[in-house]
């Protein structure tokens, strides 16, 4: 699909900040207003006692700890899930906790979240109370059913509440009404985490690791974790979690993880001394969600809980077979949606502005992967559904700028009593079931609601440029100045450039790849470049043509040098 490139516009009256030129029209055009925001230091973050209800849930938690209460942790199936969990069961028995376990929903027996289904397994654990990470928020039956047997239930959400919340004994979450945490956007594992900070605080007031002779845990030895499921799960980057990122990641380079994280940087092949926030996103997080994708994330909670090495390198190593195999599922699954796509126009072969597409033979837990890879090639929101049980389907969706998906699908709940079964999530994505008779219903209910966020003109896709660079900014040093200028993800995106070349020559790797040796106008140096996965959108030939890329720094056989990643080129 046409795209066309915008240059950000920069503000001059952030003109104070204290860096170099080019980070200064880098940050000025992601609204930095001060140096102070650019500070990664943990006193720069909020105190957990400005989230509502601290104060109860960790009484909630003392009361556990000192009465010795069983407790289990309910998890999500996803990475955010899995470190949310990890990292809860890790700080409880460092803090002494009598017992703790854990359960996660598989996806394809027990849905999302704190379900009654799900409760009735962790029944047989025999739990005094249920914490809930990364989910709850909506789980209104599942929170009656843990009650009625007698359980306390505290839940730890991020996602957008509906209009009731949950009968809960406490919830922690930064989006519920009258919560003042400055943040709204922690993952997450970033809501246990401060909720474990709260309690680590209490315990110490108390004097309950003195009288126990235990060692006070520093909070920062759960930071890997915190970043790990903070980059998966594509929560926008604020100060916040810039701050807990860029933490976590500097203690993963310095080997100070658990030894899952490592495992995962070995099977994926990352040097994880130079490991980037990017390289969780793209390489680490895809093996540790695939086991909660086609199988149990369990597995990927096992791995981070494991303190032996081995143990964790052979959780790791099967993570990756089983991520593996997800991609050959996902491959295929691509391959038929776009083969779909012929088969979903409107009047006159249009796409719909909003598109729902299903087939009954995929996958449930890649749906959300092939929306994501759907809505980037399209430019719009998509929503991908496979078949449920008894009757139902299940979608995952993703969204553009400019489209808050959630608040779209609660528009047409209330609309449209009944249309929509169950749905949650935030902004950019969300997840819903449908009984199968209404898809069509809903398709059209979708397309309808999208066209009043979005103009024809708002689906050609816009790559939004940092400008041009200087001849003297094309060097390995500056590659590597604006690598470590971040951390850089959703809300905060990675610098992008764009400038006409002339194409030197090319080729093409692997059948799907553009090698290219460039030449930036008016310039003598050659530099060079790789398009990944461009080798049949494009056909570049000796001439010129406008490029939007990134500066990478490149390491082959023990070398680094400098390559321009290729995002959008176009002939001029």
């Amino acid at each position: 699909m046409p795209k066309f490139i915008v240059r950000r516009s920069i503000d001059p009256s952030n003109s104070d900040l204290s860096v170099d030129p080019l980070l200064q029209r880098i940050y000025s055009a992601r609204n930095i207003r001060s140096s102070a925001e650019l500070s990664k230091e943990l006193r720069c973050l909020a105190a957990p006692a400005t989230l509502r209800d601290i104060e109860r849930a960790t009484e909630l938690l003392y009361t556990a700890l000192r009465e010795c209460w069983r407790i289990v942790i309910i998890a999500d199936f996803d990475a955010d899930g899995a470190t949310s969990c990890a990292l809860a069961i890790r700080a409880l028995r460092a803090f002494g906790a009598a017992w703790v376990g854990y359960r996660v929903p598989n996806r394809f027996e027990h849905n999302y979240g704190l379900t009654p289904e799900i409760v009735a397994v962790a029944a047989q654990d025999q739990p005094d109370l249920l914490i809930t990470v990364d989910n709850g928020i909506s789980s209104h039956e599942g929170v009656k059913a843990a009650q009625n047997l007698g359980m306390r239930v505290l839940v730890t959400d991020h996602h957008l509440p509906g209009r009731e919340l949950p009968s809960a004994d406490v919830i922690i979450n930064p989006n519920q009404p009258d919560d003042g945490f400055p943040s709204k956007c922690l993952a997450g594992v970033g809501v246990i985490f401060y909720v474990m900070s709260a309690l680590r605080a209490r315990l110490r007031e108390a004097g309950w690791f003195t009288a126990r002779g235990l060692a006070e845990p520093n909070m920062a030895q759960f930071l890997d974790l915190v970043a790990f499921g903070t980059v998966a799960d594509v929560v926008p980057l604020d100060h916040h979690n810039r701050i807990l990122v860029d933490q976590g990641v500097r203690r993963i380079r310095q080997g100070r993880c658990v030894a899952g994280i490592t495992a995962l940087c070995a099977v994926a092949g990352r040097d994880q001394p130079r490991l980037h926030a990017s390289d969780i996103g793209f390489y680490l997080a895809p093996r540790l969600n695939a086991a909660g994708r086609l199988e149990d994330m369990s597995q990927g909670i096992e791995c981070l809980l494991a303190d032996d090495p081995q143990t964790a390198r052979a959780i790791a190593s099967r993570l990756d077979m089983i991520n593996r195999q997800r991609n050959e599922i996902t491959t295929q699954m691509q391959t038929e949606a776009l083969a779909h796509l012929d088969q979903v126009g409107l009047d006159g072969g249009e796409l719909a502005f909003g598109l729902c597409l299903f087939d009954p033979d995929w996958h449930s837990g890649v749906v959300g992967i092939i929306a994501g890879r759907l809505k980037d090639r399209l430019h719009r929101p998509v929503i991908v559904f496979a078949p449920d049980r008894g009757g139902k389907m299940k979608g995952s969706g993703r969204s553009v700028e400019g489209v808050h998906l959630r608040d779209a699908l609660a528009t047409i709940a209330a609309t449209t009593p009944g249309l929509i079964d169950h749905f949650g999530g935030h902004a950019m994505a969300v997840g819903l079931t449908l009984a199968v008779e209404s898809f069509a219903a809903f398709r059209q209910a979708f397309d309808i609601e999208i066209r009043r966020w979005l103009h024809a003109e708002d689906l050609h896709g816009r790559l939004l440029s940092d400008g041009e660079l200087a001849p003297a900014h094309f060097c390995l040093e500056t590659a590597e100045h604006l690598s470590e200028a971040g951390p850089w993800g959703q809300g905060f995106p990675e610098p992008l450039f764009d400038g006409v070349f002339t194409i030197v020559s090319h080729r093409v790797l692997k059948e799907q790849h553009l090698k290219l040796w460039l030449r930036p106008e008016g310039g003598a140096v050659e530099l060079e470049a790789i398009a990944f996965n461009r080798a049949r959108d494009f056909s570049p030939v000796t001439g010129r043509a406008r490029i939007a890329y990134r500066l990478d720094a490149n390491e082959w056989r023990g070398t680094r040098r400098l390559q321009l990643r290729v995002e959008y080129l176009e002939t001029v």
